[in-house]
């Protein structure tokens, strides 16, 4: 196995898709000799992992094994962090054991880049007050790295406290600062219930959620109503789990995209093993090559389309999963 440093390195440099799938291929290698959980699981399938040439054949772990086990290359080291899903009341979590947190703040400060330009342009204002209560949250995490290299003295989190969150965002409005309101869906919605008006300074994303705080609305439902309380043209979302740490954004409509190190593959409801075609529904794979130290190749319970481009939307989730913290809306 090369230099683990030097692979590091590679995983944000990746700029076709060659140097995509043979990165793959020898971070695949390197999980399938370090990482047991993951190891026993390919076994259990009887392939031949010396004859795989292409990253689509690669097994993906399905992500009920971060309930179970814990899936880590070697052993969590003095540094690691443990991060943990959101779940609701009563519900088994999924633990991520993180031995290189600074693979994860690469990941999401050089996505956000991608996406977004300079943090230093932007206020960041995080409404996530479901995570912040239960703690060992990676979306937490990620905001707050994000609130400090803004550097902005008005970035921040908010809880329960709206009512400074109004007066925050006047001020904002004033200034004609860019800005962006993350946050989770039902907070979000009580916020738009202050009647506060945005301008073409701000981007409200969300990342998902009632956390049993609201009535579920469709993806549709609940981008439609902010609209029309924020008085802005489009919602924009985020698409990221625990399990994983890199981020897709959807700019609008709901379609997303995600960054050169990441893919999204759709694989067959009926056949774990294929895929469907371009614009059909299956179940969502995950490559995450930053996702190094723990296993790049998840299969999640979700539901989407796939697109030419890399881009892809998620319209649902399997019957009688979990509900999950991040994008759970049913349309």
């Amino acid at each position: 196995m090369k230099d683990i440093k030097s692979i590091e390195k590679k995983i944000f440099d990746i700029k076709s898709e060659p140097e995509f799938q043979s990165l793959a291929l020898t971070i695949f290698k390197y999980q399938y000799e370090t990482n047991l959980i993951y190891k026993s699981f390919v076994d259990s399938l009887k392939i031949n992992v010396n004859e795989l040439k292409d990253f689509k054949h690669i097994p993906f772990l399905p992500i009920e094994f971060f309930k179970s086990k814990k899936v880590i290359c070697g052993n969590a080291n003095q540094d690691s962090i443990c991060f943990s899903s959101s779940g609701t009341t009563g519900q088994i979590t999924s633990k991520h054991y993180v031995n290189s947190i600074s693979l994860y703040e690469d990941s999401f400060s050089k996505g956000f880049t991608v996406f977004y330009g300079d943090i230093k342009e932007y206020c960041i204002l995080a409404l996530l007050p479901s995570y912040l209560e239960k703690g060992g949250s990676s979306l937490v995490y990620m905001a707050n790295q994000l609130i400090k290299d803004s550097g902005h003295p008005l970035s921040g989190f908010y809880l329960h406290n709206l009512d400074d969150l109004v007066n925050t965002i006047s001020e904002l409005k004033k200034r004609n600062q860019k800005t962006i309101l993350l946050g989770v869906s039902y907070a979000l919605l009580d916020l738009a219930e202050k009647n506060i008006i945005l301008n073409e300074h701000f981007i409200v994303m969300e990342t998902g959620g009632m956390k049993g705080k609201r009535e579920e609305l469709t993806k549709g439902e609940l981008h439609q109503t902010l609209k029309n309380k924020f008085k802005i043209k489009t919602i924009q979302s985020e698409y990221g789990m625990t399990e994983l740490l890199s981020q897709s954004y959807a700019l609008s409509n709901g379609i997303f995209k995600s960054v050169p190190w990441k893919r999204i593959l759709i694989r067959d409801i009926s056949d774990p093993f294929s895929y469907v075609l371009e614009g059909k529904t299956g179940g969502v794979n995950v490559i995450d090559l930053a996702n190094l130290h723990s296993c790049s190749f998840i299969e999640t319970k979700d539901l989407g389309k796939y697109y030419a481009d890399h881009s892809f939307e998620i319209v649902g989730r399997f019957d009688a999963s979990d509900l999950r913290g991040c994008n759970l809306l049913i349309q």
